[in-house]
């Protein structure tokens, strides 16, 4: 119950907050016309304001006491004063309380000010920036604010709410004009019309701004959102955030076509004559009211989508369609090409028919009826060639970190479980799959990866693969098992994408995310690989004792000079080196040797041994007895140094020095790479 006074709550405060920003514009624009001031609907605006003030400071109160409630889990401390000061001096959304309700006070004072002083312009302006102010306060509490505390998260919402303002909180503005002068009518005090002109004229100014507006309000909420749903088009018709999100964007289009048939149909009748501006008035007055309601609606559905998980934080458990859409899965065929393309046109030919309709002024069939057809054919044209099955579990995310531990047991289950089929590196080529009427799929490429997601291959791991041999493993291994060797798959495939890789660093191009790991070390030194990020490179040395001798010499020699490019040194033994061996490994305040999580490293990072002169896992010299790897300080592996197949690249000390102070000098690109596989 306390939710749902909650969200009443936080509803009709920003209903309060929104009117007085657009009624505060909407006089703003009136008063570009000394003669509109003197309309009477100006006055009873302006004794609106002080209430609305009142109403955002009950809210505020409101808000205060539902929120110690929820965040305490006490339905009491509502009530309790104890429990509020505690929220106000313990937690940023207290702090952020006490500075709305600073805005909120100021505010209140101000529509006194303006109620009771002459009518000027600049103190509508003054009025409206100061309500815009305790919504940017609130914007400080949002989703955007919690993902990202900086200028770049919190400033595209604030603009969007205020824009929101703008236009809806001037709605019911707009219907004072309109019912006042009717009124008027009715007790012929108006000549020739229904509005007198100054009234029109603040219509017509305020229209003409409204569309523009509501274009904005549509751009940064694409943006928001795409923040809020990071790219999955999964999220919007398979959660609840995107379900709301899609209701407030059909009823924002809505409201949108009703601003623009009245901007360009019913407000230029207004003065043209009696009879066109009776149906005009008649119009806007059976019309406006809908658009007021349906934004009362978007502000609602805003409410409760700002209370609720943002789509990229919430698990799709189970995937309700047999179908999804991929560009990665399908754009190979030529035709699928063709069809997606023709479906990208009819869209420009309907873009292209809904203006030109606009402009010579169709009927509402033709205008409605010849883009919504062209915009079907594009549909049927180019969606379907897009669609590839999907399971219940394919949007499902995985639970097990994709780091070397997972990848490790999942390289032991695999082996025991899918190499009779699937072959030792899952290139479908194992003893049984000749027995087969159609072999398994390659595994081992990227291509096969990028093209599924990694609930694919969980529900393929978990029910089997109807009409082919896959057999179900849901009974024989555990969820976390399953996931492991899902993660095991993708750094086999990462590690043939790695065959690319050199020992010198491509500029700017980070691509390649390197399993995580923990590690303790000789020194007691202990972390995981993430650590590092935004710090330090690191340099991870895979070695073999006694044969990489040499270059750990080396190594101890350069750690200075690595120190001053930023590159840290971790050193990890791929065999077990005695008590005798440690100490020669570690004497001279080397860098630190993993002693704790080695083999787990090994076996992981083993899989991106593959170069472009052997690509196959098993081919001569199987694992490489020294290998190096580059990690900048973003989280992207760089580059990596093998001896037998690359020679003596990184013995050059002035080459590797040269590597690491490419990525000193480059800034961050993209973000760091994610804990989990998708």
């Amino acid at each position: 119950m306390i939710d749902i006074a909650a969200a009443v709550i936080r509803w009709i405060l920003l209903l309060g907050n929104m009117t007085l920003v657009g009624g505060c514009m909407f006089l703003a624009i009136a008063a570009q016309d000394r003669n509109a001031l003197a309309s009477p609907w100006v006055a009873r605006l302006e004794k609106t304001l002080p209430w609305l003030a009142v109403i955002v400071m009950i809210g505020l109160i409101g808000v205060l006491s539902t929120t110690t409630a929820l965040a305490t889990g006490i339905t009491e401390n509502a009530w309790n004063f104890a429990a509020w000061q505690g929220i106000l001096e313990g937690t940023r959304m207290g702090q952020i309380w006490l500075v709305r309700t600073t805005f909120a006070f100021i505010l209140l004072g101000i529509t006194l000010y303006v109620r009771n002083t002459p009518r000027a312009q600049w103190r509508y302006i003054l009025c409206a920036i100061c309500a815009a102010l305790v919504l940017i306060a609130g914007a400080l509490a949002s989703h955007s604010a919690a993902e990202e505390f900086s200028f770049v998260s919190i400033f595209p919402y604030a603009l969007h709410i205020i824009l929101a303002s703008v236009w809806f909180g001037a709605l019911p503005a707009f219907l004072l004009v309109l019912f006042t002068t009717k009124k008027e009518q009715a007790q012929n005090t108006t000549v020739d019309g229904i509005i007198d002109v100054s009234g029109v004229e603040t219509l017509k100014r305020f229209s003409k701004m409204a569309l523009p507006v509501m274009g904005a309000i549509f751009a940064t909420g694409i943006y928001i959102s795409y923040r809020m749903i990071d790219t999955s088009y999964a999220a919007l018709i398979a959660t609840k955030y995107g379900w709301l999100l899609n209701g407030k964007i059909a009823l924002l289009l809505l409201a949108l076509a009703i601003a623009a048939r009245a901007r360009s149909t019913w407000l230029p009748l207004l003065l043209k004559g009696a009879d066109m501006a009776v149906t005009g008035g008649k119009e806007l007055r059976k019309w406006v009211p809908v658009e007021l309601l349906l934004a009362t609606l978007v502000v609602l559905l805003a409410t409760i989508v700002a209370n609720t998980l943002p789509a990229k934080h919430a698990l799709i458990q189970d995937w309700p369609y047999s179908f999804r859409f991929s560009i990665d899965a399908t754009w190979e065929d030529p035709t699928v090409m063709a069809r997606v393309w023709a479906g990208v046109t009819l869209v420009v030919l309907a873009i292209g028919a809904a203006f030109l309709g606009w402009k010579k002024g169709w009927d509402n069939k033709r205008l409605v009826g010849v883009p919504g057809s062209l915009l079907i054919g594009a549909l049927a044209a180019g969606l379907p060639p897009l669609a590839i099955p999907a399971y219940p579990e394919t949007y499902r995310k995985t639970p097990v970190p994709f780091d070397t531990i997972s990848i490790s047991n999942g390289s032991a289950l695999y082996a025991e479980n899918c190499v009779p089929c699937h072959g030792p590196q899952g290139k479908g080529d194992g003893v049984l799959a000749k027995t087969f009427p159609k072999p398994p799929v390659d595994m081992l490429t990227e291509p096969h990866t990028a093209k599924h997601t990694a609930g694919d291959f969980f529900s393929w791991l978990t029910s089997g693969i109807p009409g082919t041999p896959m057999p179900m493993f849901g009974m024989k291994l555990s969820e976390e098992e399953r996931w492991d060797i899902v993660n095991f798959l993708h750094a086999m495939s990462r590690g043939y994408q790695a065959r690319l890789m050199s020992p010198q660093v491509v500029p700017n191009q980070p691509t390649l995310g390197p399993p995580n790991f923990a590690y303790s070390a000789h020194d007691g030194t202990s972390g995981i690989l993430k650590d590092f990020r935004q710090q330090k490179a690191v340099l991870i040395v895979l070695f073999t004792w006694p044969e990489s001798r040499a270059r750990i010499n080396q190594l101890k020699q350069i750690k200075g000079s690595l120190g001053r490019s930023d590159i840290a040194i971790l050193a990890v033994p791929m065999n077990d080196p005695g008590p005798e061996d440690l100490v020669e490994i570690t004497s001279g305040n080397p860098f630190p040797v993993v002693t704790q999580g080695a083999t787990e490293i090994m076996n992981s990072y083993a899989l991106f041994r593959r170069t472009l002169a052997n690509p196959d896992l098993l081919g001569p010299g199987t694992v490489p007895k020294h290998m190096e790897f580059l990690v900048d300080r973003f989280g992207y592996l760089r580059a990596r140094w093998i001896p037998e197949a690359d020679k003596t690249s990184w013995t050059d000390m002035t080459f590797l020095l040269k590597q690491a102070e490419q990525l000193k000098q480059e800034k961050e690109i993209k973000p760091p790479p994610g804990d989990h596989v998708h």
